[in-house]
């Protein structure tokens, strides 16, 4: 079954980094876009990133130029590198899988929680 599990999370200060992976298993990792969703303190999901199979990548406006994703297809793993983070990134992160030809995300890991304060 399809398995996606995100590590990498915790607290980091204003203007810091942290690297998020999610090890996923149970499908042809290599075969599907991938994405980072974020969903904030009583806030709903937002989109983060998208990284292709072939490793390009797009963000949000609110990360752009400090967020860099990019994905290992011969470890089954992706990351998420943040750079200079800012209070307002704190939320659970969330990898997703693409379900072909609709746009949905059709699995989801658990996620892991990034807090940034001083």
């Amino acid at each position: 079954q399809v398995q996606l599990v995100e590590s990498g999370g915790g607290l980091v200060q204003p203007g810091g980094s942290l690297r998020l992976s999610c090890a996923a298993s149970g499908f042809t990792f290599s075969s599907y876009w991938m994405f980072w969703v974020r969903q904030a303190p009583g806030k709903g999901l937002e989109w983060v990133s998208t990284i292709e199979t072939g490793g390009d990548t797009r963000y949000a406006d609110s990360v752009k130029g400090r967020f860099a994703g990019s994905r290992d297809n011969a470890k089954n793993t992706l990351h998420l590198q943040m750079n200079s983070l800012k209070s307002e990134d704190t939320a659970v992160y969330y990898c997703a899988k693409d379900h072909p030809g609709d746009g949905a995300m059709d699995y989801w890991g658990k996620g892991t929680l990034v807090t940034v304060s001083s």
